[in-house]
Order: C-alpha cells, then sequence, then structure tokens
C-alpha cells in the first residue's frame, strides 16, 4: 500500500481515538469536525496503531457507533403534595399549624424576601400547594395571580424561590342586543357575563340612570377583552369600547390609556364619561318617590315637601357615594334616621338618609371616593319600609337629583387628543359595525 494511504488512515484513527465517540463516523475516510485543529491532543497522547499494510483499502472497514447524549431530570423533592386554602382570617402561620409544619418550617420561607414579599398578603380562595415529607416542607407553590407564581424549592437546610409567569392572550371579543326585558335578561342572551353588565352599567351610569332610564328597545354594542392562559379563556378583560341608546340618544366610550399609565373612558370628543356625581347611589333599585315638594308623607299624614329621590331595595343594600367629598355628618338625624352628609367642593352636598348601618371606617371627618360604599339600605327613622332617601344640595338648594346636571371632570389633557383620536375612530366605526349588524338583525325578526 502506498505510504501515503497508510498516513491518511492512520490519521483518521487517530482522531477517533482523540474524539472519544462523541462525534457520529460514517466511515473510515470521513470527514475531520471543523473545530479539529481546536480539539487536537499531543501527538504523545494518541496510542500507536499498527495496520496492515498489505490489505485493500476497500477492505479497511471500521465499525461506527451513534452516541446520543442523554439528560436526566432531576429527581422529583421527597413528600406528597397538599392542598390548602386560604380561609377568613387565615395567615401563613394558622395554614403551616393546620398541616403539621413548625414554626422553624414558617421561618425557612419566610426568610426568604422573594418569598416573604408574595406570602404577606393572602386572600380569602387562595390555594397554597406544599409538598411535606415527614412534617419537612421541601416544595410550595402558591398562584398569586393569574399566570403568575410563587415557586419555592428546599436545598438543605433553606428554600430556594422564583417567579414563575406564563404569558396570558388577550382577544377581543364583542356582543350586542336590543333590550326586550331588563338589561341584565338582555345582556345575558347576547353572552356578556353579570361583571361586564355592572361594568357597562358604571360606564354610562353618569347619564343614564339605569334604575328608571332604561326601556324596551334600547340597544348597546360592546367591545371587550377576553383573557386566555395556555388556550383556555380564564376570564373576562375590561370593556373596550361601547355605546348605548337610550331613549333614542346615542352615547358612546372608548377605554384610553395615557402615557402616565391613567386609564379611564372617553366620548369620542375626548370628555371623560366620569361627572362630578354618580346619578344614582344605588345600583338597579326601583324608584318609590320622586322629589315632590307638596308631597303627602306616608308616615305623618300630612301635606311635606319631599326633597329628594327614594330608592326601593332590599335592606343591606350597599349605598354608594355620589362623588367624592368629606363627610360632615354620620349619625342620627331625626325623622331622617341613621343618616350620612357629604361636602362635595364648596358647592354641592348629598344626603344619605334611614340607612340600616354605615360602611367600615365610615365617621364624620373622614374623605370618601366616588363609588366608595358608606352605609346600607335600612328603614331607620320615619320610614314605612326599606329604602334610601337620596337629596341633592346646589349652595344649599334642594335639586332634584334625576334631573340636575351634573358638572363635568376635566377632559383629555390636549397632548393626548391626537393618538386618542387614532384610537376612537377605529373603536367608533367597529362600533358602528355591530350596532348596525344588531339593528338589521331586529329588524329582520320582526
Amino acid at each position: 500500500m502506498p505510504k501515503s494511504i497508510n498516513k491518511m488512515i492512520g490519521k483518521n484513527l487517530h482522531w477517533l481515538l482523540v474524539l472519544g465517540g462523541t462525534a457520529i463516523i460514517g466511515a473510515a475516510f470521513g470527514l475531520l469536525p471543523d473545530d479539529a485543529d481546536a480539539m487536537r491532543t499531543p501527538k504523545s497522547a494518541a496510542q500507536e496503531i499498527v495496520i496492515d499494510t498489505d490489505a485493500a483499502p476497500a477492505a479497511l472497514e471500521i465499525p461506527t457507533r451513534a452516541v446520543t447524549e442523554t439528560i436526566t431530570a432531576p429527581p422529583e423533592p421527597p413528600g406528597k403534595w397538599h392542598k390548602t386554602t386560604v380561609k377568613s382570617g387565615d395567615n401563613l402561620s394558622l395554614m403551616f399549624a393546620r398541616n403539621d409544619l413548625s414554626p422553624q418550617e414558617l421561618y425557612k420561607v419566610t426568610s426568604n424576601e422573594t418569598a416573604a414579599k408574595q406570602l404577606k398578603r393572602l386572600y380569602p380562595g387562595d390555594e397554597i400547594k406544599l409538598r411535606i415529607n415527614e412534617n419537612t416542607l421541601t416544595e410550595l407553590s402558591y398562584e398569586f395571580d393569574l399566570g403568575r407564581s410563587l415557586h419555592m424549592l428546599r436545598i438543605g437546610d433553606t428554600f430556594e424561590a422564583e417567579i414563575i409567569e406564563r404569558p396570558l392572550e388577550h382577544r377581543k371579543a364583542q356582543a350586542t342586543a336590543t333590550i326586550n326585558d331588563s338589561l341584565f335578561l338582555s345582556a345575558q342572551a347576547a353572552g356578556l357575563s353579570d361583571k361586564l353588565t355592572m361594568e357597562l352599567a358604571g360606564i354610562f351610569g353618569w347619564d343614564i340612570d339605569f334604575a328608571l332610564d332604561i326601556r324596551q328597545g334600547d340597544s348597546f354594542a360592546v367591545i371587550y377583552d377576553e383573557v386566555f392562559l395556555d388556550g383556555e379563556k380564564v376570564r373576562d378583560g375590561k370593556i373596550i369600547a361601547a355605546t348605548f341608546t337610550n331613549r333614542s340618544k346615542q352615547y358612546q366610550a372608548i377605554r384610553y390609556t395615557d402615557s402616565n399609565d391613567r386609564t379611564d373612558y372617553y366620548s369620542p370628543d375626548g370628555h371623560s364619561m366620569r361627572k362630578a356625581f354618580l346619578r344614582t347611589p344605588v345600583e338597579f333599585s326601583r324608584i318609590s318617590s320622586r322629589f315632590n315638594m307638596k308631597r303627602k308623607h306616608p308616615v305623618l299624614n300630612t301635606i311635606r315637601a319631599h326633597k329628594g329621590v327614594d330608592y326601593a331595595a332590599p335592606r343591606g343594600t350597599p349605598v354608594k357615594a355620589t362623588g367624592d367629598g368629606k363627610i360632615i355628618h354620620r349619625g342620627r338625624k331625626g325623622g331622617y334616621g341613621s343618616t350620612v352628609i357629604i361636602q362635595h367642593g364648596s358647592s354641592y352636598s348629598t344626603l344619605y338618609a334611614h340607612l340600616s348601618n354605615y360602611a367600615r371606617g365610615i365617621r364624620t371627618g373622614s374623605r370618601v371616593k366616588q363609588g366608595q360604599t358608606i352605609g346600607y339600605v335600612g328603614s331607620s327613622g320615619l320610614a314605612t319600609g326599606p329604602h334610601l332617601h337620596y337629596e341633592f344640595r346646589l349652595n344649599g338648594v334642594h335639586r332634584n337629583p334625576l334631573t340636575v346636571k351634573l358638572p363635568d371632570v376635566q377632559p383629555l389633557p390636549k397632548q393626548y387628543m391626537a393618538d386618542f383620536k387614532s384610537h376612537a375612530d377605529q373603536m367608533t366605526a367597529s362600533l358602528a359595525r355591530l350596532y348596525n349588524t344588531n339593528i338589521a338583525l331586529a329588524s329582520s325578526d320582526l
């Protein structure tokens, strides 16, 4: 055999030994890896191979073997999983005690800053998974937010913690309906959840009294967000845009978030849907008595001006402050019974009477926010049954809460108007298509 062939065979066998079988070799004359020079070992490290040079090159067959690297998953920590649900008034110490875990185990867990931050606030209904082995905690898992969970693993006598995040997917959905019975039933038939229906009423609650103004033939169209996790819907998101036609008058609202991360609903021309006051302090109640300066009092049986509106509602129904302000009275007030009076700035005040109880933390001098629960419907004072008596005053003068013009809040700042208009135009066009489709379908059913 020529020396050149012998030399080439020797070089290939040398690399077989050097690479140690980590490459897949198709034949004795296969190509060397690109980084062979970087992997080359000194000549003295290779064993000497004696080859019969009288054999023909075709007879030189070197067996080959593919080597596959196997990755072995780390073994699971010892113990079995236990699920524990947070109860009202619960804390981590009580939950550990219920699972026969010692205070020392609790200390080791809460010594980790990441874990301590997430486990500081637990809410009733939350679920924590504990892997326990002979009264020793080996692993902990707590989903504290949708798609976000705390995972802890015991390493020796301490715990390592990490926050695991699973991506949420947001999809747009839409619904439209004409009201033939009630808002809730019509919205339910259109596929809206009660949560979204309440949100819809809240958006337009400054312009429409949903206890009084809703009529058969009113209609709405809604574009909203749906949230998915691992391909499954897990909840409804926020309403993105909506239109509501009440008594032939159309209202539209667009959700917008500015560069300061402030989110609100605006009309297409940039005015906030929020007013300085809510139109109604009790959601979805019934008006039992209107503003009337010559009404006959049902208890005293005499003519006495009724300077407010009575909302009939079950005892215990939450009563909300119709605007931001300061409580100037909280207590009994003659025939009004248990009463709250709120001062809003220098010109406006509102009164809420016949309450059965006050909300926690409500006292004279405390400040409240619009929509905050301040008390609960009752029949204290001169009342024939459970209801809320509500009064609205401007500069000390009683005004009809149902018809008084409510002051606007500040519109969208000018620097955001161009961006908002671009977004609003797209949303109103989508709402128009959706709304017109609903009208066409409703007409075809006639």
